[in-house]
């Protein structure tokens, strides 16, 4: 397959996983801010509801094309590997915190989560580094809002 072949559909097939991933989360968010969400009290520098769906999608996108970047570097090299499964893993517990948030409703829970996302996000980053250096710093947006969200996500800990 042509190298550039192989990055456009990688691209493609990890941004429709990140995406679907996104979509998922976003369900299971959708439910609870109606009720529960909007009954919690919420730190000054909470953004309006209508903010998130544009934000996340955005860095959804950029995640994706990150990991068709990394992809396409060739998937038999042994930091390949690496760097796409620390993505997986990040992957992973950016919806796993959607789910403990607003689907357990358990912000002290979703906290550590959290917590654990920032780590493999930043493992993340570090091995992406190594393999395509572009695709990290498309990882550099995603990684400021998950500090953001995580002080949020503190916050509504703190004043609940």
């Amino acid at each position: 397959m042509k190298r550039k072949t192989k990055t456009v559909l990688g691209i493609i097939v990890a941004t429709s996983l990140c995406l679907t991933i996104g979509g998922i989360s976003g369900f299971i968010t959708q439910a609870a801010i109606p009720v529960w969400y909007a009954g919690l009290e919420k730190p000054f520098f909470t953004p309006p509801n209508w903010l998130f769906g544009p934000v996340w999608t955005t860095l959804y996108i950029s995640m994706g094309i990150a990991a068709g970047l990394v992809w396409a570097k060739g998937s038999h090299h042994r930091w390949v590997k690496i760097a796409l499964f620390h993505f997986a893993a990040q992957l992973i517990v950016n919806a796993l915190w959607s789910i403990v948030f607003f689907g357990l409703k358990s912000p002290f829970i979703a906290l550590l989560v959290i917590v654990l996302l920032l780590i493999l996000i930043l493992q993340t980053i570090r091995f992406f580094l190594i393999v395509e250096r572009t695709a990290a710093y498309l990882l550099y947006p995603y990684l400021a809002w998950v500090c953001y969200a995580s002080l949020l996500n503190l916050g509504i800990v703190y004043l609940n």
